[in-house]
Order: structure tokens, then sequence, then C-alpha cells
């Protein structure tokens, strides 16, 4: 019955794609690179962004609106912001039928804009700091777009903060890494590696870029998230001064961090099968589907279906939700209906036939595993729950351990080649080289460092490719 998804080991991407179709998540567009999210992969991107919102409220920011089109002028402000992005962007030449006295762009990201307006609004150290958050859109104009992970137009949260010092921006730019982590973890069951960006890796125009990375079930890293502390350098490009305690002029300390609609790839790559979506229980829209069956139209109507509902309220009521649905797709045979709930990643089927309704029961199937469970009616609103939670945690663990399993080590450049061509996955290594080191390391192997890891701070040795002495421990991988 899963003939619809070409296998993983066959072709990798054409069963992500294919998981993407069957679990009707997303289409494509009909402008290139672009994608329209569907009602279901909609509906996991409401719950993931729920959760960050949540967390981002918790630490004391406030959500705000900037505008989409920027004025080129802008980006030439900062040089190695607009390096690093002109490439990518997106310009508007003509509006109203007239052409435009300066061009705008679509924004790639938004800190030039909102350099702009904390210019505007800071003046003292007393409006300092300013945490703010936006959801919105983006455009990167993408070469070789993929569904959530690599689209020209994305959605995403990009978090902008100004700071009196530059200890207090360090603070907050890690500070929401972990929030990230921790959300990623806690919610995405995603096992994520926290680190600092090299050089060469770094988003343009910041001091320091840190992240959270992931490994997809194909070995390859995914970058999930990016905290970013920027220093005084977008503050000089936009004039953000303030007046410090002692009375002087200062330019402000800000960062900026973002998640995006490609963590909704990294949880398909990362839990799914070849038979369809495996969705996390936090973060899955439906959790359980109940599902009547019986050949008989009068039992249905009179026994099956109503007791259907009694439970949805039951489970609802024990989840906080509306989470918890009835499959009336009764024109389908049961293995149809069975199955097209297992392709959306559903992480409980609750079968209801005549024996389980005769008996007082749910017939109960994992999503993870395939394991069946019979449960009473009476004990489904404590069990229902519980089994969720144990789906969740399996998820996770699940992922950690082909991490684990997944990562090498290496001492040489010959070593690092040999395992990046015959087992892929992390590779660690002591790391002391330049970006021109990166970019030949690269060229040579596809891989490329993902992070220093905060994990292993503190070990040093020799680099793996330039023999220098006290290199930091780096993970290397080829990447999304």
């Amino acid at each position: 019955m899963a003939k619809n998804i070409t296998p993983r080991e066959k072709d990798y991407s054409q069963w992500y794609l294919d998981v993407i179709r069957a679990a009707e998540m997303a289409d494509y567009a009909p402008v290139r690179g672009c994608m329209v999210v569907r009602p279901t992969g909609y509906a996991v991107w409401e719950l993931v962004q729920k959760h960050f919102d949540e967390a981002f409220k918790e630490t004391g920011h406030v959500n705000a609106a900037f505008p989409l089109l920027i004025p080129q002028s802008f980006l030439s402000k900062e040089a190695e912001h607009v390096e690093g992005f002109a490439p990518e962007c997106a310009v508007v030449t003509h509006a109203g039928g007239e052409e435009l006295e300066e061009p705008l762009i679509i924004r790639p990201t938004s800190e030039t804009v909102i350099g702009h307006m904390y210019s505007k609004w800071v003046q003292s150290w007393r409006d300092l700091p300013i945490l703010i958050n936006q959801w919105c859109n983006v455009m990167r104009w993408e070469k070789r777009p993929r569904l959530f992970l690599r689209t020209s137009e994305f959605l995403w949260q990009e978090g902008h903060t100004a700071h009196a010092s530059k200890e207090e921006a360090v603070e907050e730019t890690l500070r929401m890494l972990e929030v990230y982590r921790r959300i990623m973890t806690d919610y995405l069951a995603l096992p994520v590696l926290e680190g600092e960006k090299t050089e060469g890796e770094r988003f343009p125009g910041a001091d320091n870029t840190y992240t959270c990375e992931t490994m997809m079930s194909d070995k390859k890293a995914l970058q999930a998230g990016t905290s970013h502390y920027l220093g005084q350098n977008f503050a000089k490009a936009f004039e953000i001064q303030f007046q410090n305690r002692d009375g002087e002029m200062e330019f402000a300390y800000t960062t900026s961090w973002g998640v995006s609609t490609r963590l909704i790839g990294a949880i398909i790559m990362t839990h799914s099968d070849n038979d369809g979506l495996v969705l996390p229980p936090r973060i899955a829209p439906v959790k359980a589907v109940i599902v009547p069956i019986s050949t008989s139209e009068e039992k249905l109507d009179k026994e099956l279906t109503p007791k259907a509902a009694e439970l949805k309220a039951a489970l609802n009521a024990a989840l906080g939700g509306r989470f918890v649905t009835i499959d009336t797709q009764f024109h389908m045979r049961p293995g149809d209906r069975f199955f097209s709930h297992l392709q959306k990643g559903v992480p409980l089927r609750l079968e209801l036939g005549e024996k389980e309704y005769a008996a007082e029961k749910l017939r109960v199937v994992r999503r993870d595993t395939g394991e069946k469970i019979d449960i009473a009616w009476a004990d489904a609103p404590t069990a229902i729950p519980a089994l969720l939670e144990e789906i969740q945690q399996n998820l996770y663990n699940r992922a950690l351990q082909f991490r684990i399993a997944n990562t090498h080590r290496a001492e040489s450049m010959d070593e690092f080649k040999k395992i990046i061509e015959k087992e892929g996955g992390f590779v660690e290594v002591f790391f002391a080289g330049s970006k021109e080191d990166e970019k030949a390391i690269k060229e040579a192997t596809g891989a490329t460092p993902r992070c220093f890891p905060f994990a292993c701070a503190d070990e040093r040795g020799k680099c793996f490719y330039t023999g220098k002495e006290n290199a930091r421990k780096a993970i290397f991988a080829k990447s999304y």
C-alpha cells in the first residue's frame, strides 16, 4: 500500500517529496522555487509557532510587524551583510505603472529596516533593551529549491534586540539559542547540537553566530536555527545611539535570531519512514483518530459513531484541545482508511469495531512502532495521553541514538575523507583552519563545519587539516 512512496534507500530526495505529497503537507506554487503550505502542513507550523511564541513571551519579548519592502540603500549600509545576501535578493523596480526612484528589496531578513527604526526609538539607556520578534515571510531567491528546506519564499520568525552593553547582548544571544534547543528537543523531538559557527559559516555582518544542528535520517546535517551576536555593526551602520548612564553617547549592541518552516522539513526527515509521515505527538495537529468499523449502517449510526463521539469528547478534554478526530470515510475499505492516517503521521489510531464495542475497549495502534494495544474505554482518558508521551520520548531517543551511531572521529584529512565517502554522518575533528581552509575542505569532500559544540568547549587537540596545536573540537558534515 506504500507504492506511492519511493523507498528511502532507493532515492532519498524522491522519498522526501513523496512523503510530503502523500501527507498533503505542501505543493509547488506557480512561481519557481515557491510553495503552497497545505492545511496539514500549516497546522503543524501553527503548533510549532505556538510553542516558540509562548517561549519568546516568557523571556520578555513582544511581537511587532515590519514592512516587506526595504530600500535598496539600506542593504548597502552594512557591507558584509549586503555581500552575503545580494545574490539572493529579489528587487522591485516598478510600481504603480512607473519606475521607482529607488529600487526596493523584498526582505531576505530584516536587520536593516529594524535597525533604521531602532535608531528613531532609542535615545537613552532607559530605552533599552528593546526585545522584539516578528512572524513573517521572507524571500531569498533559491537556485535549487526543495519543499520546506529551501524555498524562495518561506515563513519564519526573526527576533531583533538592542542592548546597552556587550555582556547583555551576548547573554541574550545565548539565551535565545537555549530557547531554540529546548523547544526543538521537548516538542519537535529533535536532538540538536548547540555550538558556535566557524568564521566561514557565520551570518553576514555578525560578530558571532550560534547554531542548533541536527542529523537527518540520510546522515546529513541540517541547521535548525541560529542566533547571532551582531556587536555594534548594525548599530553603527544605522546610528542606533544612546546616552549611557554617564551621559556619554554610545552605540547599542544588537542581536538577531530565527527559525523557519525549514523545521517542518527537519521533522519529516528525522522521524518519517517508507510508509509516510511520522509526527511527534506534541506537534501533531491530530494526535489520535477514532475509526468506527462495521458493515452494518445501523450499528454505525446507533452504536459505534455515537460512542466514538463520546470518546472523542472525553479524550479531547484530557488532552486540553481539539486533537482527536473521528474517521467517517465509510465509503473506503478499513485498510485504506487506516493507511490514510498512517501516511499523515497521526500518532495513534483507535479502532472501534463491533468486537471492541461489545468488549467496551479500543484497539490502539502506534504510528511509531506499529504496536497494537487494547485499552478499556474507562481507561482511555488517562492511558491515551500517557501513550502519546511515550511515543514522543521514543521518537526523540530513536533520533538521538541514530546520531550517536553515525558520529565518527578523524585525526587526519585522509581519515576524514574516507569517513565522509563511506560512512557519512557527523565527523568530530580538531579544527583551527581559516575560511579558505573551510572552502578547500568543502571542495574536496562536500563537507562543511557545522559548529564548535558547546559540549566540547574545553577539548583541544591538533588540527586535522592544518596541523596547528590547541585547535577546538568541531563537527563537520555534508548538509542541507
